[in-house]
């Protein structure tokens, strides 16, 4: 597996590749990897000939009271990972060659679309700090396809509606959630529980299944359904940023005549801060969840 620290030397190896007519696919992320990271890879090698991984813990996207400083750095454990997974080349670039002016006055990108609401909200300017960051990857790199995982299911279309305002010409694909064998999602954050809060971590899974299956059998009441899952996490001891019921492509609040719907969940367990989603389509089968790979936005 090549390593590149410098964007000049990052794109000399790219331009090789292109002069052989290889497809590039770009799957960002922040190390502290895990099997959802790898999976992540496995599908990037399906949908091109070179892998690229990018590790780079972005300030921007972190406020001012949030957890840069402290994020877990594991860059030997990584390496290691992806080099088992076949990457091709690992793109670890320093802050300065991210910013190289410094971030108080560099060009910055916001989605209006989905900025102010749900994490948007509860974490004003991380989306643009993620759409900046990425549109920025997207330049360094110039891949045909990337990756990023449904867990962040908001911040997934951020991503697409960005590239498509921008006309960038990047295919956006989303990967299933991974996860643990009780159902939590794979989270470099789960590391902050403590051994009793890992058995209570599962329930906002259980909860979204339990709201998911409300919203099958036909239930409309959106502004119950979320008063009632929010109360639920509190009991297990959580503390909810919020539970909302969405249009699964718009992110508007939901309505009676939407087909498509998210239910999405931000709850603080001790020092984790957890995000989960269930996309579900009420046109389908009761009996069956169907996950949306890929979301599409509008308007």
């Amino acid at each position: 597996m090549l390593t590149e620290h410098s964007v000049a030397d990052l794109r000399k190896r790219i331009q090789r590749w292109r002069a052989i007519d290889q497809k590039v696919a770009l799957v960002p992320t922040m190390g502290n990897l895990h099997a959802g990271h790898i999976a992540l890879v496995k599908q990037a090698q399906k949908l091109a000939d070179r892998v690229v991984v990018s590790i780079f813990v972005n300030p921007m996207q972190f406020g001012p009271k949030e957890d840069f400083a402290a994020y877990p750095r594991t860059p030997d454990a990584d390496k290691l990972q992806l080099a088992v997974a076949g990457t091709d080349l690992l793109f670890t670039p320093e802050v300065d060659e991210v910013y190289p002016g410094g971030m108080d006055k560099v060009s910055r990108v916001e989605v209006p679309a989905f900025d102010g609401i749900l994490d948007g909200a509860a974490r004003p300017g991380h989306f643009t700090g993620v759409a900046t960051v990425v549109c920025k990857l997207f330049n360094m790199v110039q891949p045909d396809v990337a990756i990023f995982g449904e867990k962040d299911y908001q911040q997934l279309l951020v991503i697409r509606r960005m590239t498509a305002d921008l006309c960038l010409p990047v295919q956006v694909v989303g990967h299933p959630t991974v996860r643990e064998a009780d159902g939590l999602a794979m989270s470099s954050r789960n590391q902050y529980l403590t051994k009793a809060e890992r058995t209570q971590a599962p329930l906002l899974r259980r909860v979204l299944s339990e709201t998911g299956a409300l919203l099958r059998d036909g239930s409309k009441d959106f502004a119950g359904l979320q008063t009632q899952a929010k109360q639920r996490l509190e009991e297990g001891g959580f503390r909810p940023d919020y539970v909302e019921v969405r249009d699964a492509d718009t992110l508007a609040p939901a309505a009676a005549d939407h087909k498509r719907l998210v239910v999405l969940a931000a709850a603080w367990l001790g020092k984790a801060r957890l995000i989960d989603n269930l996309p579900l389509d009420i046109g389908a089968p009761q009996d069956k969840t169907v996950v949306l790979s890929r979301p599409e936005t509008v308007g």
